[in-house]
């Protein structure tokens, strides 16, 4: 059976990182984007119930909603590309690492397809402190990924997630290591002036538990990490 990749990200339609992949996916099978109209990053698996969705068309033939990267799928599956049979999330730019997967908006359209029954990936991009992505590199290193995945069997009830690690720009292509989710807490630093509070809590110095995605990720390894419902 022919593969249609559904395509949708937490960054907006027009993203760099769901340009990348949309064109790794053009070597792979026919996709259609189906994303939000601006940036949820963070929203978790937040979905709209109580509000109308509205869907617009984008230069490219892109359905852009007025709602999270969980809605786009939803609503993609039941409507608008019912012949979706694979869904890829991203490329996000920043890592989604271990408990980050709860949190992440790119990681929920993933899980969102699971439970419709449909397999994905979700990939995203760690950033290193005063480095800017390179997307075709990005793009070149998905592709390798993804080619990897898609020859596997798909379990239900799972979804991968892989994070690529932010290399010096002359390193050589990074290692694609398979590893357990990392699921020690972020640090938790706050700066409180009166009734506010500020989340400063430094993301590249979080824990990191051996041979797990975020050890391996920041290695400088790409971290492919099984997830299960």
């Amino acid at each position: 059976m022919e593969r249609v990749f559904l395509l949708t990200n937490d960054d907006g339609w027009d993203a760099p990182g769901l340009r990348s992949l949309q064109g790794v996916v053009e070597r792979l099978g026919p996709g259609r984007v189906v994303a939000p109209d601006g940036p949820y990053s963070g929203c978790g698996h937040r979905v709209t119930t109580h509000e109308t969705l509205e869907v617009g068309l984008g230069p490219g033939g892109e359905r852009i909603v007025s709602g999270t990267p969980a809605d786009c799928v939803r609503l993609a599956l039941h409507h608008l590309v019912p012949e979706a049979n694979f869904v890829l999330s991203g490329i996000n730019p920043g890592g989604n690492l271990g408990i980050d997967v709860y949190h992440s908006g790119t990681v929920a359209a993933v899980r969102e397809a699971v439970l419709h029954g449909i397999p994905g990936v979700a990939i995203s991009h760690y950033i290193a402190r005063g480095r800017q992505i390179d997307w075709d590199v990005a793009a070149r290193w998905t592709g390798q990924v993804l080619i990897q995945l898609l020859e596997r069997p798909w379990e239900p009830g799972t979804f991968w997630n892989v994070n690529l690690p932010h290399l010096a720009p002359d390193a050589l292509d990074p290692e694609i290591v398979f590893c357990p989710l990392d699921t020690s807490p972020l640090p938790l630093q706050f700066h409180v002036d009166g009734n506010q509070a500020l989340y400063t809590g430094d993301y590249q110095s979080r824990r990191r538990v051996p041979s797990r995605d975020v050890d391996v990720c920041f290695g400088g390894k790409i971290a492919v990490t099984l997830i299960r419902l």
